[in-house]
């Protein structure tokens, strides 16, 4: 979605080092898991959930300078794919994980988003990204991750009509409160991937909303974002 596209921001930031990680599961399910107002999205009728974890960095709001400790910390997300009732896609979101507090509070106050405290670390080892998260939460579900992944192969963008864009080019999000749904633009140019392959050693994410998740992931890496997010909105009916 182009600049001109859209009115003015309320939020940027960039994704680094991040790695879609997906899994195919039973679609009713998964649609248990929704609020009503919602309907799960699918790929030929098959249904994924998926897990990301990347870096954030240049967190700010519009027009505002960045802030030392604020605006660089990991996220990790556990997220499905949605239509509401005015037959916009996106992204839903299980849960988002972070290790800002502040970050986490304004999230869930603007933005009605599950975003949870967690202790998380990263470290880079060359093309090799380390990554572990334990959810600390008051309340919470307790959720962990832990894994290392890395690209393979040449980048390339993304085909309309295939898999891969299905996965990545989603530019809204969704939230609830009450029985209140809302949605928010993102805009972000098109998602540079890579293959991957990854280690998962650990993940209980799914475990918040009831779910196994059985074989291998299809995986797919992307270096850099920037991204925008507008202010969101009620969904009407």
């Amino acid at each position: 979605m182009t600049d001109a596209a859209h009115p003015p921001s309320a939020l940027r930031m960039t994704w680094a080092r991040l790695c879609f990680m997906h899994w195919p599961v039973r679609a009713d399910a998964l649609q248990a898991q929704l609020p009503p107002g919602l309907t799960l999205d699918t790929f030929h009728g098959q249904a994924y959930l998926g897990v990301v974890p990347f870096l954030m960095s240049d967190v700010a709001p519009r027009g505002l300078p960045t802030v030392s400790g604020l605006s660089a910390f990991p996220e990790l997300n556990l997220r499905t794919y949605v239509i509401d009732a005015e037959g916009v896609a996106g992204v839903w979101f299980f849960s988002l994980d972070a290790a800002q507090p502040i970050a986490v509070r304004l999230a869930r106050l603007g933005f009605h988003l599950p975003y949870f405290d967690a202790r998380m670390w990263s470290e880079s080892r060359g093309d090799i990204t380390e990554y572990a998260s334990v959810r600390t939460h008051r309340g919470a579900t307790r959720g962990a991750f832990a894994a290392a992944y890395r690209p393979v192969g040449p980048a390339f963008e993304s085909q309309e009509g295939s898999l891969e864009a299905w996965l990545t080019e989603r530019y809204f999000l969704f939230s609830a409160a009450g029985n209140r749904i809302y949605r928010g633009p993102i805009w972000h140019r098109r998602w540079p991937l890579q293959r991957a392959e990854a280690e998962i050693r650990v993940n209980t994410l799914p475990d918040l909303i009831g779910m196994k998740l059985e074989g291998e992931p299809h995986l797919l890496y992307g270096e850099n974002q920037v991204v925008k997010a507008g202010l969101i909105g009620q969904v009407r009916g």
